[in-house]
């Protein structure tokens, strides 16, 4: 069973292609090619579309996938959801506010929670601290 892209709201028709196929189509960038995948700053991680916080930097790690990747995301703030696309089963995360998506996570991260919230740079925002 595929899923259903989330239908943006109007508000949101402002965002450049890339990011709304990422945010409302849940579309993938290629990996390697995202902004914040060896972006190690002090902040947080912010939904793009909504600047709802979402992840924390003292919880981002090079998961060498080429994808920025979290071993923990801000409490409430990422919503789980089963993705049964592209012939696998996968979790899809997004924001709990807007319901743009952001990715997916695993259960091959690093302790001390063992997930891996693998997102796509074109759905975060860096908000230094």
């Amino acid at each position: 069973m595929a899923t259903t892209p989330h239908k943006a709201p109007e508000k949101f028709a402002h965002l450049p292609p890339q990011q709304y196929q990422v945010c409302f189509l849940k579309g993938t960038e290629p990996p390697f090619s995202g902004k914040y995948n060896k972006h190690y700053k002090k902040g947080e991680y912010l939904c793009a579309v909504c600047k709802t916080s979402l992840f924390e930097s003292t919880t981002k790690f090079d998961s060498g996938t080429g994808w920025p990747s979290f071993w923990n995301a801000v409490s409430g703030n990422v919503i789980s959801h089963p993705d049964y696309s592209q012939g696998m089963a996968r979790t899809e995360i997004t924001c709990a506010k807007c319901g743009s998506h952001l990715g997916h996570v695993f259960d091959d991260g690093p302790k001390p929670t063992g997930q891996r919230y693998c997102v796509n740079s074109l759905a975060l925002e860096f908000k230094s601290k």
